[in-house]
């Protein structure tokens, strides 16, 4: 009884160590494609894997356009809020990879840099509301890895957000 056994867990071990054709060529697909690294409970991802061979745009930090240039400087007229400079910022995203032939669902990263307003009051809400009307809903269910911090000043004082985007195809 021993020696059976004894053979056929020697059996057992030899035919697990045999590579499988199947998992080997189904891994070299899975290789081929991004992996997000999803956080069900959160609307951004844990992380990102790009494989080897795939095309990047990388963005500059952008910044909002000017909402109404006729608005007096320093006042929330010329950019707009938080939330409204975040729309800008990313349909200026949109825009900008756009002219490479990227999409807003090719986004795989962001990294955010927010300014409190004239009160000290970062509004992470407004943010994260435009955010979750570019990323993470019907129309485009893809989340990003994304770092968001606030930071003392922009260039601009007149600027609530800048934002940094990379995606990848």
């Amino acid at each position: 009884m021993k020696k059976l056994f004894l053979s056929t867990l020697i059996v057992a071990i030899i035919a697990g160590c045999q590579p499988s054709h199947d998992h080997h060529h189904h891994q070299e697909e899975e290789e081929s494609f991004i992996v997000r690294y999803d956080r069900p409970d959160a609307s951004i991802l844990r992380g990102v894997f790009i494989p080897e061979g795939k095309s990047y745009f990388y963005t500059s930090g952008l910044v909002a356009p000017v909402k109404n240039p006729d608005a007096i400087a320093g006042t929330y007229e010329r950019y707009g809020n938080t939330y409204e400079q975040s729309i800008g910022i990313l349909e200026r995203i949109k825009e900008t990879i756009g002219e490479a032939g990227f999409g807003m669902e090719d986004v795989f990263f962001l990294r955010v840099y927010l300014v409190p307003d004239k009160d000290g009051v970062v509004h992470w809400d407004d943010w994260f509301r435009a955010y979750g009307e570019y990323f993470n809903n019907e129309e485009n269910p893809n989340k990003v890895a994304r770092s968001t911090i606030a930071v003392h000043a922009l260039a601009n004082p007149d600027l609530l957000i800048e934002i940094e985007a990379v995606a990848a195809k």
